[in-house]
Parts: C-alpha cells; sequence; structure tokens
C-alpha cells in the first residue's frame, strides 16, 4: 500500500513539474542570404549541455525549467548570438534570432551537417578542416565579384588562368588535358570536338551552389588529372518557399558603335535544325552566302528560379528546386593576323585586317529533386541542359604591299546542347558505416551547321572576281558530334580505431568509379568550283551568282559553278569514333594519431582503353587503328597530411601519382582548316605520367579572412604540346616534344577585411582579396624521338633542346576589392576585380620559326549591386575596363612579329532581379 501511495505521489510530482516548463521557440535566419531561414543552427543554454538545432525550415523549440537564462544562437562559420531571457512557469516565450557571418567559430557544430555551401564563411571553415588541400568559391562570392558562371569562378583561384577566345583554362601553366570536371561528384563529357573538358561557362551562377578545385591529386578522384579537379555543386533548394525573376540587358560599346554583321537565318534563340544537304546535283542550301546587318544590337537576358520543399511522414521532406535562363550578347572585334613563312621567320606569307562579329546564346535549364527520407538516408535525382550558340562573322582582307587584293569572309555557326541527368544517395548506415553513391547518363551534341567560306581576288581591272584556282575557296561546311557518357561511382566510409574520448580516430574509404564515353564525329564540305575567273562580284553580290538558278547541270550547258563535296561527287562524310571505358578501385586510410596530426594514405588502380577509328580528310597509309590505341592499366598512390599548428593554422603535405590522356581531337587524324591555320590530330600521341608534390601553410585569422603559402612541383613524362608542321597549310598538330618536363613554383593568397564600421544605418565593410603564382617550367625538346614515335608520319626539327613548358605563364596575379554594406534597407555592394597573366607559349618553334607567344594582359572589371528592401536587387556591370590589346607574337632572333592581335571593347550590363516570395 505504501509502495502504491509512493508511486502515485512521484507520478503527481512529475506531472507537476512537466506543467511548470516553459518553452521557447522560434525561427533562426541568415542575414547573408536576405533572411531566409537557416537549418541546423544550434541554441545552447550557456553553462549547461542544454540544447536543440533547428528543423530544415529554420524553426527550434526548447523546453526547459523556469528561470534566468543566456541562450547561445551559433553557425559554423557565423557570429554567437547570446540572448538573455526569463523565463516563468509554463510560459511559451518566441524568440526569433538572425545570425550574420561576422567571424568565425569553428566548433559549433559538426562540420558536415552545418556547411552552407554557398558562403564564403563557410567554404573557408570546410576548407580549414579539410585532411586534403582544397579550395571554394560559393555562390556568395561568385556574386560579389561579379562572376557569372563556372569559367569565370575558377580563375579567381591562385594558379588558374583563361585563354580568350577559349572555354580550356590553364592551371599552373597545364592546359585542358590536364585536368577534369565533374558535376556532383561525377564527370561531365565535353560540349567541345576541340577540348577534352567541358566549357565551364556554360554553367551560370542560377545552378551553381559552389565550384570546388582539387590541385592536389587524391585517390578518389579519376587518375587522369595533373592541373586540377574542378567539382561544380548543382543548387539545391533549402528554407521557405521561393521564387525569383530576373531581366536584364547590356552591351559591347564596339558591337554597338560599328555596322554589325550577323549571319542570315541566324537562330536569336540559339536553336538550330539544319541538315546537311543530300545531293550534289540540285542546290539545296537554305541560308544566304552573304550576312545582313543589325544596327545597335543590345544584350538581353532574363530567368526565373524557384523552389519549394513539403514533409513526407514523420522524417521525410521532399525538396525541389528549378531554374530557367536565357542570354545572348554581340561582340565586335578588330585587329589583324599575320602567317609567317615556317622555313624563315622573317618572310611574311599572307597579312589579314580581320573584323569580327560574334553573336552568342546560352540557355540553361536544371531540375532537381532530393528525398530526405530520414536524417540518415538521402536520394537526389538532378538534370541539367544547356544550349549553347555562336554565330560569327569574320572577314578577312588581305594585303600586299598595302593594297588590298583579296577578300576572305567565313560564317561560322556553332550550337553545343548538353543534357545531363544523375541520380544520387548518401546513406548512414550505422554509427561507424556511410556509403554514397550515383549514377549519370549524358548526351552531347557538338554541331556546326552551314560555316560558309567565300574568296574573293582582284582581277585585272581591280574589280572583285571569284578564286577559281582551287575548288575550296567557296565552301560549304557542315559537321556533326554526338558523344554518350555513362558513369558510376559507389564509396563506403568505415570509423575505426576508436580513442579513449570514445570519438573515431581513423577511416578507411573503399570504392569503386566507372565511366564509358563514345563519340561520333562526322563532317561534309561542299565545294563549289567556278567554271570560268572572269566573274565579277563585290563582297554583297555573292548571292547573285551563287544561287540554284546558276548551278550548272550535270552535261554542264550552264558553264558557271558545279557542286562537288571533299570526296568529289560522293556525299559520304569524313568520320571518326573514338570509345573510353575507364574502370577503377580504390582504397584510402584517414587517420589523425594525435588532435594536431591528420593523414591520408591510399592508392588507385585504374584500367583504361582508349580506342579510335577514321576515315577522314588525312591520308596515312602507314598508320592503323591500332596506333591510336591507348590500352594501360595504372596503379596511382597518393598520400596526404595535416598538421595543425594552432587553432587558426595548418601545415599541408601532398605527394602523388596521375596521368594524362591525349583528348580525343589531339589523336583524331582530321584536318579542321581555319582561314588563316588548320588542326591536324596524332595517333600516336602517347599518354603522359605526373608525378606531384605540394607544401602548404595557411592560416585563418577570422571569418572570411586567409593567409596562404603554397611550393609546388611536378614532373612530367611524355609530356604533350603543340606545334606547328612544316606544311603550307599552316598546320598545328601535338606532340610528345620529349621525355620529360618539368614544373616548380609558388602560390601566395591573401583575403583581408580591410575596414569595417557599424552604425546606425547598417555594418560598412571593406574586404580585398590577393592571390599570385610564380611559375618555373622547362621540357626536353627531342626530334628524333617524335619523328621516331610517329613513324616519320610527323617531321619536326626544334630550334632548341629544352623550352618552356606550352602554355605555362611564369606569373599569374588575381586581386579584388569590394566594399559593401550590410544589415539596411539599402545595402550595396561594389568591387574592383582584376586577373593578370604574363605571356605564355601558344605553340612551340620549328624548323627555324620561332615560339609563338601569346602575350599576357591585364583584364579589369567593375561589379555593383544593391539589394533595396527584401525584393529587389539592381545590379550594373562594366567588364574589360582596360580594352587590353589580345597579342600572339612569332619570337624572331631580330624582332618578334605581330601574328595576331585585336581588342574587344568593354561589355556594360545591368540587371534587376524580384524575390516574388
Amino acid at each position: 500500500m505504501k509502495l502504491k501511495f509512493l508511486l502515485i505521489a512521484l507520478f503527481i510530482a512529475t506531472l507537476g513539474f512537466a506543467q511548470n516548463k516553459a518553452t521557447v521557440s522560434g525561427v533562426v535566419t541568415d542575414k547573408e542570404m536576405n533572411n531566409e531561414t537557416l537549418p541546423f543552427a544550434s541554441i545552447t543554454v550557456k553553462g549547461t549541455t542544454i540544447g536543440t538545432n533547428t528543423d530544415e525550415n529554420g524553426k527550434y523549440n526548447l523546453e526547459i525549467k523556469p528561470g534566468n537564462y543566456v541562450l547561445v544562437f551559433g553557425f559554423v562559420g557565423y557570429k554567437n548570438v547570446e540572448v538573455s531571457v526569463a523565463l516563468k512557469p509554463n510560459e511559451k516565450r518566441m524568440i526569433n534570432q538572425a545570425l550574420g557571418a561576422d567571424s568565425v567559430l569553428l566548433e559549433d557544430v559538426l562540420i558536415e551537417a552545418t556547411v552552407n555551401r554557398e558562403k564564403e564563411s563557410a567554404l573557408l571553415a570546410e576548407q580549414q578542416k579539410a585532411v586534403v588541400m582544397t579550395q571554394s568559391i560559393g555562390a556568395q562570392e561568385l556574386s560579389r565579384k561579379g562572376v557569372s558562371d563556372a569559367a569565370s569562378a575558377v580563375t579567381k583561384v591562385t594558379g588558374i588562368s583563361k585563354q580568350e577566345g577559349s572555354s580550356g583554362i590553364f592551371v599552373r601553366g597545364l592546359g585542358d588535358r590536364y585536368n577534369s570536371t565533374l558535376l556532383n561528384g561525377l564527370p561531365l563529357p565535353s560540349n567541345e570536338p576541340v577540348n577534352k573538358n567541358i566549357a565551364l561557362d556554360l554553367f551560370s551562377t542560377d545552378v551553381i551552389q559552389s565550384v570546388g578545385i582539387n590541385k592536389t591529386y587524391t585517390p578518389d578522384l579519376y587518375g587522369d588529372m595533373g592541373g586540377a579537379n574542378i567539382n561544380i555543386a548543382s543548387k539545391e533548394h533549402t528554407g521557405a518557399t521561393k521564387m525569383d525573376i530576373e531581366v536584364g540587358s547590356g552591351l559591347n560599346n564596339k558591337a554597338f558603335n560599328t555596322d554589325f554583321r550577323i549571319a542570315d537565318n541566324v537562330k536569336k534563340s540559339g536553336f538550330y535544325t539544319t541538315k546537311t544537304p543530300t545531293s550534289v546535283n540540285e542546290y539545296q542550301f537554305q541560308n544566304k552566302w552573304v550576312p545582313g546587318t543589325e544596327g545597335k544590337p543590345v544584350n538581353i537576358n532574363f530567368g526565373a528560379s524557384g523552389g519549394t520543399s513539403f514533409n513526407v511522414g514523420e522524417n521525410g521532406k521532399i525538396s525541389a528546386f528549378a531554374t530557367a535562363s536565357y542570354a545572348n550578347g554581340y561582340r565586335y572585334k578588330n585587329g589583324s593576323q599575320k602567317v609567317v613563312g615556317i622555313t624563315n621567320d622573317n618572310i611574311i606569307q599572307d597579312y589579314y585586317n580581320v573584323d569580327k562579329f560574334e553573336f552568342g546564346t546560352k540557355t540553361t535549364a536544371m531540375a532537381n529533386v532530393t528525398y530526405k527520407i530520414n536524417s540518415n538516408h538521402k536520394i537526389k535525382v538532378n538534370s541539367v541542359f544547356v544550349n549553347s550558340s555562336k554565330s560569327t562573322v569574320s572577314e578577312y582582307d588581305f594585303l600586299d604591299e598595302n593594297a588590298r587584293n583579296s577578300f576572305t569572309r567565313q560564317t561560322l555557326t556553332e550550337q553545343n546542347k548538353l543534357f545531363v541527368n544523375q541520380l544520387l544517395g548518401d546513406h548512414k548506415l550505422s554509427d561507424r558505416l556511410s556509403a554514397e553513391w550515383g549514377a549519370s547518363y549524358s548526351i552531347v551534341n557538338a554541331d556546326m551547321p552551314d560555316r560558309i567560306t567565300n574568296n574573293l581576288i582582284q582581277g585585272n581591272d581591280g574589280n572583285f572576281i571569284y578564286n577559281s584556282a582551287s575548288q575550296t575557296s567557296n565552301s560549304r561546311y557542315y559537321q556533326f558530334l554526338k558523344e554518350t557518357e555513362k558513369a558510376g561511382k559507389a564509396v563506403f566510409n568505415y570509423k575505426v580505431l576508436k580513442g579513449a574520448d570514445e570519438s573515431y580516430k581513423g577511416k578507411i574509404s573503399v570504392g569503386y568509379n566507372g565511366r564509358s564515353k563514345s563519340r561520333d564525329f562526322e563532317a561534309t564540305q561542299f565545294n563549289f568550283r567556278i567554271n570560268g575567273n572572269d566573274i565579277a562580284v563585290t563582297k554583297n553580290t555573292i548571292d547573285n551568282f551563287l544561287n540554284p538558278d546558276n548551278q550548272s547541270i550535270e552535261n554542264g550547258i550552264l558553264n558557271t559553278f558545279n557542286i562537288g563535296t571533299a570526296r568529289n561527287k560522293s556525299l559520304k562524310p569524313f568520320t571518326y569514333n573514338a570509345d573510353l571505358t575507364v574502370h577503377s578501385g580504390f582504397v584510402n586510410f584517414e587517420h589523425n594519431p594525435t588532435d594536431k596530426i591528420t593523414y591520408t594514405i591510399g592508392v588507385r588502380a585504374e584500367k583504361v582503353l582508349q580506342e579510335m577509328e577514321w576515315e577522314t580528310n588525312i591520308s596515312l597509309p602507314n598508320v592503323n587503328f591500332d596506333d591510336a590505341k591507348i590500352d594501360k592499366f595504372y596503379i596511382l598512390p597518393a598520400a596526404t597530411m595535416k598538421y595543425k599548428l594552432s587553432d587558426t593554422q595548418n601545415l599541408r603535405l601532398a605527394a602523388s601519382k596521375s596521368y594524362t590522356l591525349p583528348q580525343f581531337i589531339e589523336k583524331a587524324p582530321f584536318r579542321y582548316q581555319d582561314v588563316t591555320e588548320s588542326m591536324v590530330g596524332n595517333p600516336f600521341l602517347k599518354p603522359s605520367d605526373n608525378y606531384n608534390f605540394d607544401i602548404k601553410w595557411e592560416m585563418f585569422p577570422k571569418n572570411e579572412e586567409l593567409f596562404s603559402v603554397t611550393g609546388f612541383g611536378k614532373y612530367i613524362s611524355d609530356p604533350i604540346s603543340k606545334v606547328r608542321q612544316n606544311s603550307a597549310l599552316n598546320d598545328f598538330t601535338f606532340i610528345n616534344a620529349g621525355d620529360y618536363a618539368y614544373v616548380v613554383g609558388a602560390e601566395f593568397e591573401v583575403r583581408k577585411d580591410l575596414w569595417s564600421v557599424d552604425s546606425p544605418k547598417g555594418k560598412r565593410a571593406l574586404s580585398g582579396g590577393f592571390n599570385l603564382t610564380y611559375m618555373y617550367s622547362q621540357q626536353k625538346l627531342d626530334s628524333e624521338k617524335v619523328n621516331k614515335d610517329t613513324n616519320e608520319t610527323i617531321s619536326v626539327n626544334f630550334n632548341e633542346s629544352k623550352e618552356a613548358l606550352q602554355g605555362a605563364s611564369p606569373l599569374l596575379i588575381n586581386a579584388d576589392l569590394s566594399y559593401r554594406m550590410e544589415n539596411a534597407t539599402f545595402k550595396p555592394t561594389v568591387s574592383i576585380v582584376a586577373n593578370y597573366f604574363h605571356d605564355r607559349i601558344y605553340s612551340l618553334g620549328n624548323y627555324g620559326a620561332g615560339n609563338i607567344v601569346e602575350k599576357g594582359y591585364t583584364v579589369l572589371n567593375f561589379i555593383s549591386s544593391a539589394k533595396i528592401g527584401d525584393k529587389l536587387n539592381i545590379s550594373f556591370n562594366v567588364k574589360n575596363l582596360l580594352d587590353s590589346k589580345i597579342e600572339r607574337v612569332q619570337e624572331n632572333k631580330e624582332s618578334d612579329i605581330k601574328t595576331y592581335s585585336y581588342r574587344a571593347g568593354l561589355d556594360f550590363s545591368l540587371g534587376l532581379k524580384y524575390d516574388i516570395f
């Protein structure tokens, strides 16, 4: 009876105690992201172990005894906020709190649970905690520096530069073939036949959450990496339902102030449906030879994005995000190009004044759905579609002793479509075991529908006539490329070596990566053979003669022109087909034996098979398909170490082996002929082996601040270089120029808050960033090796026995200065961003002709935006303020000869973005 009475008393006391508890609830928001809700922020009672975290909508609920407390609100990379509160019995108090990135506190919560990968502060915090050397730039920093796409993003990182007129990037002097690109950890195919990697400028900031750059190799990455691995993390929806719209306009001052030439039947949408003609006996060409004009061209862009989320059951949640955008742009380049004799670099063979009119479009769409089954399991479906097009009208006036005596026009239309579909999973199987997996299927269509070329020469009377000496002088060219790629990955992580504090000090990762891609390429050229040499023509009357009515019939009754292909009367296109299959497995061990030391050691085994077949416009009687085959098995070790010098400083080491495969286009024996130069593949091209070493010191003084110094070195066996052949067609090709090359260098980076002040109108701050890379490179040049390796099909005779590595610039500098106002109704941000690279070799010298060198230049951009209230954002940017001259020169013993020179003008843009909700 006493026991029964005691139990009843305890129950009543417990019930009374529960009824006396107070409740604190509310929403935590993010100052840095326009007061969006902040998932997984921490709320703790100061001096106790009592606390909770916000859910994925930023909401929290905390029950506590009545009394006086200090609540601490925190989030990784953000300043803690302390709020005093006095709670009465049964009281329900609502406290909403905004957090801002004003200082770094790295130990608030686990990094895996809290990193917002759009924020610079959180990305720096992640970089500091990471075991391996990595750098990331998030959406916040992209916006601040006026970055519009992934290509511009990576050039803000130390040691990375971009080549004008190309989508490729250089990392520590290593070009496109040495880099690799991933989307959410899965490989991306190239959208351009001339590149191994996809054009990064196709990925606008609308679809980017962050861009991660690994300049050191680790076993979880594909081994085909000598410069950097770039991983684009696609944007996901977090927080409350949101939708915004964006419109903008702009102009290029040179294009706006000229009589802009644009291709006939250009598609302003960027989508073309042109097909190759099916007959040479009838005129089936729909577009006119002569381009039209467009007065005062103005750029436009518009887009919309939004996302939402909802709960599924007790623990599940589905989040969806979608974005779509369109942009176009006009650019005009005026300059000159020269072709210098290969056997004597004092003789200029051709000299052109050049006008280039470019109209480009980019359409981007992305959608993803993330299903969080519970706190341990998440699945994501992600699809990205990108369509880019460019229509270029290039007009070349050939000069001979200052008298114009010929005219060439080439109208080039390009359309590249990319469609990527991914399925990703992340699972916590137990306290010690986790797994992640992914699969992707990608399709690329890179087409060149209807390249138009005309060549006119002056007749005896001084007027233009058609050049009838060569049947290729007036032609239409159709090129189509389709590439498909399937890829998959599966990685298991298992914690080991439990310490005295019950935490695990080690982790073993085991995984598989595989990819299979196939490329089908075909090209057909229709040549218009002019029957006669006295047909008068002007630059703008070409269609009066080359038209259906004047085409010669088969018996030649009309003696005007007839049509043939590069295979005479055959419509069979030139083709090459290439396949790449990679299967790999890896194991990696990570261990932190002390609080200061963390190291990793691992190895990757990778089986690579690359095969190619062709039937092209290059005759190689002594070459067969097996000569182009690459069948290799690689063992790739890698090791890293991080030594924690203090709470804000790390010392890092990394060493590894990787390799570099030649690009398909570098091996395919196909001649792509431009007006002033041609490109030819080398089927004998071999892969390179890369041996890499890095040492880095880094310090994180406070939020958004960083100091780092890095030393690096690379030894490359059988390096690949671009070289000009001994050819009247000004052919360039790719070779293993010698047995080895090496690169050594140092990088310095600083990000610093220079000044800040709080006022009743809001916080004002001035910050700056600066990074510098200095490199020295050298490669051995061996003419006999090249001749032997290629069975004498490629003949070179280098001028020197050693030279700097092709594409390696000895000095790279990036800098920015930003002013911003926060926590106010009107929040402006103004930035000046500058980039510089020093001279680098475009092509190696050969047969007495010097190296062709791309001259260094500076790019200076003005970036500004202002957030007005909670809904409206206005931006105004001016890019290429210096309008630096883009030049290439051919080195000469007496004086360099300028072979390529133009200015691109200034780009102005104005944009409006409105948050509907």
